[in-house]
């Protein structure tokens, strides 16, 4: 795989590879090295590899393990590796595949009372011919038992424009007892629905996986996409796409302050946050036609041109107003008083368990690809990496806040930067994968957006795509946040975790 270190291991030989990897990092959580994502990828002879992607650090390249499961089944690496917890579910409940030793055993994906027989995703499963008698059961959690214990099941249908979750609650008076998030009430099977897909259709369907996300996940697929071809898009294309993905970031940050000062009964702060939101939208929509930057990033550069002449004077035209803002936001008591030591999630549970983007930074993990695994063109920027040591609810709304002055510096510095010059190419410019398979990431508004991408032997059309979205990882982080929490406190802290269902859902 393109960028990748790939070794392929025995069922037999992975326990001792886990252990290897969590003796290298030693006792204290690593700024880089850790497990990333596992998925199933059909190949030769029509079996199934278990593909393991790992960071070895910054600027190395990543480490791809593959293993051959024996018989249907591989050991399971949860208890070694926390944070593969939720992958292992999601392989057995698709695909069949069974993880020996799994310290829940539990259905993820398809819900409880869901045949699983056979698996959605196997190989020549006919979706149309499936029987599926769905007979909806409760969901499988601990026992919480005592007499003032009172069980709240909350959703899927819930108040407001919200996407469909439903959220257990065992409490006592306000005290969280215990918490279990049920997502996936509507999955979309999206990675299946790459296959068979030509190069340029991919990037289409990339960008619609999460729509508040679109250049993060065409951008990550893009650059897979050009990682297996040996292509390398033109200088004013990588330039223009930093463009577009930090405008991305910007109206999504904007938007996430808003709804945080909804949680925390903030009312104006709350339309000041989305107008400004909005004012980015418009700016996006002048720029390129879409208010969601739709429609532009494709393998080998992008569609179309962009006039980026005017972006300047029009990012200049509202700075003032989110400074503005966003000072007025931290000097607000009623505001900080809730959000301080809310939902504070340790730096060591943040990285065992996963956590990515602001969550981890937010939690003293100093990390972020933009910088670590430089792409597009962000090696020619100038930018800090905001870093919080709290891990609370007010550390999570800091580090957005001075990422959206990083983000406003690195526009400006890319438009000086940009010279004229296509912006599509086909040739390679390195030799091609020998497989045919590769892999990019983004550092999206959320966190690590990882696409893996397996070509068809002509190389023309997709086999295989395997998505790593940052809320995947942070929803299974954020329960560790709301036990032996308050129920006053839940929404805002929710709320500061910033959280897509449909980016888990895919």
């Amino acid at each position: 795989m393109r960028h990748c270190d790939t070794i392929r291991l025995t069922p037999a030989e992975l326990p001792a590879a886990a252990d290897s990897l969590l003796s290298v990092l030693g006792d204290t959580p690593s700024a880089h090295g850790r497990m990333q994502m596992a998925y199933v990828c059909r190949c030769a002879a029509d079996a199934l590899d278990v593909i393991y992607v790992l960071s070895q650090g910054a600027n190395q390249p990543y480490k791809v393990w593959r293993v051959r499961p024996d018989n249907n089944a591989l050991p399971s690496l949860a208890n070694k590796l926390p944070l593969l917890g939720w992958y292992e579910r999601e392989m057995a409940d698709l695909y069949g595949l069974r993880f020996d030793g799994h310290p829940e055993p539990h259905p993820l994906v398809l819900h409880e009372g869901m045949p699983r027989d056979p698996a959605p995703l196997a190989h020549r499963f006919d979706v149309q011919a499936a029987a599926l008698d769905f007979t909806p059961q409760p969901p499988t959690v601990p026992q919480v038992l005592g007499p003032d214990i009172q069980r709240l099941p909350f959703g899927p249908v819930r108040a407001d424009i919200v996407e469909s979750a439903q959220f257990l609650f065992f409490y006592i008076g306000e005290g969280i007892l215990h918490y279990h998030p049920r997502l996936f009430y509507k999955h979309r099977a999206m990675e299946s629905r790459f296959e068979g897909q030509t190069l340029r259709a991919g990037a289409v369907l990339a960008e619609r996986v999460s729509g508040i996300d679109s250049v993060a996940h065409a951008l990550a697929y893009a650059q897979a996409v050009e990682g297996a071809m040996g292509w390398r898009a033109p200088p004013r294309a990588r330039y223009l796409r930093v463009i577009l993905a930090e405008l991305e970031r910007l109206y999504n940050h904007l938007h996430y302050l808003g709804h945080l000062a909804k949680t925390t009964t903030l009312k104006v702060a709350e339309a000041e946050g989305h107008l400004l939101e909005e004012r980015v939208k418009q700016i996006n929509a002048r720029l390129t036609g879409s208010r969601f930057l739709r429609g532009l990033i494709t393998p080998g550069g992008l569609r179309r041109d962009l006039d980026i002449s005017g972006l300047d004077k029009a990012l200049d035209a509202i700075t003032a107003d989110i400074d503005s803002y966003l000072l007025r936001l931290e000097n607000t008591r009623s505001h900080l008083d809730r959000l301080m030591t809310t939902g504070t999630l340790p730096r060591q549970v943040a990285f065992d368990q996963g956590a990515t983007g602001p969550i981890e930074r937010a939690s003293d993990l100093d990390r972020d690809l933009r910088r670590d695994h430089p792409y597009a063109n962000y090696e020619k920027v100038r930018f800090s990496v905001p870093v919080q040591q709290a891990g609370d609810a007010h550390a999570r709304s800091l580090v957005r806040m001075e990422e959206i002055h990083e983000s406003l510096a690195i526009i400006r510095q890319t438009i000086g930067r940009t010279k004229p010059g296509e912006v599509l190419r086909f040739e390679p410019m390195e030799e091609p994968d020998p497989q045919g398979e590769g892999l990019g990431w983004v550092e999206a508004t959320r966190g690590g957006l990882l696409y893996a991408v397996h070509l068809s032997a002509d190389r023309s059309r997709l086999s295989r795509v395997k998505i790593k979205d940052p809320s995947f990882s942070n929803w299974r982080v954020f329960p560790f946040t709301v036990e032996d929490s308050n129920m006053m406190d839940y929404a805002i802290n929710e709320a500061s975790f910033g959280l897509s269902i449909a980016g888990a859902d895919r």
